[in-house]
């Protein structure tokens, strides 16, 4: 089971914010609680079926904010207008990750420059051919990856499973689209449309359907087309994660150790989660 970490407790932590009445109501304590029980309650429930858990991670840095400098900019200035102390929040979710690294019995990687997104994608293609294959994610990237055997998507958010018919039409509708949660425009569109704050260029539904039945060499008929096919496919499409990136997450996957299950408790007795310590079968 690969489990999008940040996606997973982030999204679990925002349906609680919904019942919160107040921001500074938020503490340490009580996102890291959260967290673990988040991580609890989708172990226990997959681990017959997956008991090998590989918790990824996003990296502080990552490769395609080098690539492109618009990549995900808007998300600060979101959090920024919630009245959420961020800040505050992301410490202790850095904070809970290095505590997951040294006593959770879990292969939990952090690796320079990727996201774990490049984590989940580079894994399910190298695991995918000797089994089965959970991803634990609400983010519809994942998609594409549903073109190897045996791969199979799970939404915390949804609760339910993601299934994609056409993986290989999936993945190039949504470089045509691009993706605005990361600030990617669609492909006809200039890379700051989204900081600008100017309206997209329009795709209509009759071009989409065009584009999908041809190579983009053909529907590109110009360089500024195909400079927007490229760069989406670049970000959106995990085929062209670089090579090097690929290497490190190869490298941390074989080396990383999981800690022992006895690590844990020591862990749950002195950070004081009782219930953790009386769930302890369900990890």
């Amino acid at each position: 089971m690969l489990v999008d970490l940040n996606q997973v407790l982030i999204s679990n932590l925002m349906q609680h914010l919904k019942h919160v009445a107040k921001a500074d109501e938020i503490s340490e304590d009580l996102v890291r609680h959260m967290s673990i029980n988040t991580i609890r309650s989708n172990v226990k429930q997959f681990k017959s079926k997956y008991p090998n858990v590989i918790l990824c991670c996003d990296n502080r840095k990552y490769w395609r904010r080098d690539y492109f400098p618009f990549y995900k900019s808007q998300r600060k200035h979101d959090r920024e207008a919630s009245g959420y102390d961020w800040g505050m929040i992301f410490d202790t979710l850095n904070k809970i990750r290095d505590e997951l690294k040294e006593f959770f019995p879990y292969k939990v990687l952090d690796v320079d420059g990727a996201e774990a997104d490049d984590v989940i994608a580079v894994l399910t293609a190298r695991l995918a051919a000797h089994g089965s294959v959970l991803i634990l994610s609400s983010d519809k990237d994942f998609g594409q990856l549903q073109k190897y055997p045996n791969v199979t998507q799970y939404s915390p958010i949804l609760k339910r499973f993601v299934k994609i018919d056409n993986p290989k039409m999936f993945i190039k509708e949504h470089i045509i689209r691009g993706d605005r949660g990361d600030g990617i425009p669609n492909f006809l569109s200039a890379d700051n449309t989204f900081a600008a704050g100017e309206r997209q260029k329009v795709i209509n539904s009759k071009r989409l359907q065009e584009w999908l039945s041809q190579d983009a060499e053909t529907f590109c008929t110009n360089d500024t087309m195909l400079r927007g096919f490229k760069r989406n496919q670049t970000l959106v499409d995990f085929d062209y994660i670089p090579n090097e990136v690929q290497k490190k997450i190869v490298t941390a996957f074989d080396e990383t150790k999981p800690a022992t299950k006895q690590k844990m408790l020591d862990y749950f007795i002195q950070k004081n989660l009782k219930v953790m310590i009386e769930s302890i079968s369900d990890f």
